[in-house]
């Protein structure tokens, strides 16, 4: 017969067991925080690229650098990214990781969705209307990953970026991509170095 003393044993246990897989996971993250720091620096770069060249000036060899650079890194941080999952899976999985990894995913499936979604009303992409969104999706992912690891530094990353989601609503294209930009340093260079920068080992 269980006695009370047994059940308040059984969740001691759970809690313990919760609390330790939330300290693995955050671990993993600060691990992790090489990802963060890439794609951030990667869409920082590219959506500060698009604003400077759609605003300013530039000499046609000037054009292509930015262009090419920007390319170059998106194409260099899918490769990593791949690289670096295929690596991690070779070490032990927890709950929460992989929580995580369908919650991103997800967003990745979502933002595919969105543009089907415009094509089909709208028989085009309007890219005024994408970035908004798009950040909003984000900024939801970012609060997600935060909340569920007790992490209050990208819960506020993901609350910031929601924010700049709506101011750039009132902006054209060229300005919400440097206001993109801007959030994608908040959000995710920020956090990413410090992440790292504590990491073990």
């Amino acid at each position: 017969m269980e006695t009370d003393h047994d059940k308040t044993f059984d969740e001691v246990q759970s809690l313990q067991v919760i609390k330790e897989m939330i300290t693995t996971s955050q671990q993993k993250l600060k691990n992790d925080g090489i990802l963060f720091i890439l794609w951030g620096w990667t869409a920082f770069i590219n959506y500060l690229s698009g604003y400077l060249l759609s605003t300013t000036t530039m000499t046609f060899r000037s054009q292509n650098i930015f262009r090419y650079t920007s390319r170059g890194l998106a194409v260099f941080a899918i490769v990593f990214t791949i690289y670096y999952i295929i690596r991690q899976r070779k070490k032990v999985q927890t709950y929460i990781g992989i929580s995580l990894r369908y919650v991103w995913i997800s967003l990745f499936l979502s933002m595919v969705l969105v543009n089907l979604i415009q094509f089909n009303i709208l028989n085009q992409i309007n890219f005024e209307l994408q970035h908004p969104i798009f950040m909003v999706l984000i900024a939801f992912a970012i609060v997600v990953t935060g909340g569920i690891l007790r992490y209050k530094l990208l819960i506020g990353g993901g609350i910031v970026f929601g924010i700049l989601a709506y101011v750039s609503s009132y902006f054209r294209i060229e300005q919400q991509q440097l206001i993109e930009a801007i959030a994608w340093f908040i959000a995710f260079i920020i956090p990413g170095h410090i992440m790292h920068s504590k990491r073990k080992g």
